[in-house]
């Protein structure tokens, strides 16, 4: 009996001699694996819709989403249609009684496609997002001209007014037009994932197929077209839900040797 009891206590002295011998790690490692969401983030621009309930010259709807490609990578795009009556006026000095030139009326939808990339650097487990991105967009819409005046260079018989012109509508169809956007935003999340966002958006427009008797005054997904120009400003502020389809671990950062 009292050799086993050597033994053991022979067996357990080695086994401490060689775990003293080992080197203690000072900065052990976390083993904790950090997995992102990936997935996709789709809803509509808020500001349109409420557009449309307070404008009565306004009617118009945009879908919005997102796909995680990368940790800052997203592929984005919109989807809309619009319509819009606008009216231009003579300004004089009776501001009150404005002379109009013209009133016409725009329709037609539009498609962005493009890439966001996001700028901010998040918390573990958060998803927001502070990005730059661009966008190449097309837009197939047509003009009806309800109805206008006519100016007149010789004011004998209506020396203070306008000459009448046509009162039916004249609609110019197949109109089309591209653009480049360059815009800046972000999305944050309100509630489990509910993300509330705003962006702002500068356009470059590349190509404008027009009628030869009436110009492309206001563009579908583009807005204002400025003489002179071919920049345009716009905005949105969508409301989105993601859909996390699955998760993936972040690439460590490489330490400088």
């Amino acid at each position: 009996m009292l050799k086993y009891f050597i033994s053991i206590l022979l067996f357990v002295a080695i086994c401490n001699v060689r775990a003293q011998r080992e080197p203690i790690d000072l900065q052990p490692k976390d083993t904790l694996v950090k997995k992102q969401p990936y997935g996709l983030r789709a809803g509509v621009d808020l500001s349109r819709p409420i557009l449309s309930y307070f404008n009565d010259d306004y009617t118009g709807l945009e879908i919005v989403a997102d796909y995680r490609l990368t940790h800052k990578l997203y592929l984005a795009g919109e989807l809309g249609n619009e319509k819009k009556t606008s009216r231009e006026e003579l300004q004089n000095v009776d501001i009150a009684n404005a002379i109009p030139l013209y009133n016409y009326t725009t329709s037609g939808s539009y498609l962005k496609l493009g890439v966001d990339y996001n700028t901010y650097e998040n918390w573990y487990g958060m998803n927001n997002s502070i990005f730059i991105g661009g966008r190449y967009a097309i837009s197939s819409f047509s003009q009806t001209l309800n109805n206008y005046n006519i100016f007149d260079s010789n004011r004998y018989w209506i020396a203070d007014q306008f000459a009448n012109g046509a009162a039916q509508n004249i609609e110019f169809s197949s109109l089309t037009a591209s653009w480049l956007e360059f815009l800046f935003g972000m999305k944050a999340e309100l509630f489990a994932n509910i993300y509330l966002g705003a962006s702002v958006r500068i356009g470059f427009l590349v190509s404008n197929k027009e009628s030869d008797t009436f110009p492309n005054l206001w563009i579908p997904g583009y807005n204002k077209v400025t003489d002179g120009s071919n920049f345009g400003v716009g905005y949105n502020y969508s409301l989105t839900y993601f859909l996390p389809l699955y998760r993936k671990a972040k690439k460590p950062k490489t330490e400088a040797q």
